[in-house]
């Protein structure tokens, strides 16, 4: 069975309007996350610590859609 992994992690963008990261070096990361559940409770935590800057932004990524196991060539062969 696939583990589905979750990442958690914002940062402050150049403006609210562009998903454009102001520093990529200050990014928030904050976990990798089982399931889809415990990573959106994270991200609404994350999110609502940070509601009064208007630049300040979470997102969760899906990461287990970035390894397919099942092709001989997948990124994690790349990365090793």
């Amino acid at each position: 069975m696939t583990q589905k992994l979750h990442l958690v992690f914002g940062g402050e963008l150049t403006t609210p309007t562009v998903k454009s990261f102001k520093d990529v070096e200050a990014l928030d990361i904050v976990g990798i996350f089982p399931t889809y559940e415990l990573a959106y409770d994270a991200w609404k935590g994350a999110a609502q610590r940070t509601v009064d800057n208007a630049h300040m932004r979470y997102f969760i990524a899906h990461i287990h859609g970035l390894v397919d196991e099942s092709a001989p060539d997948s990124a994690t062969e790349v990365l090793r």
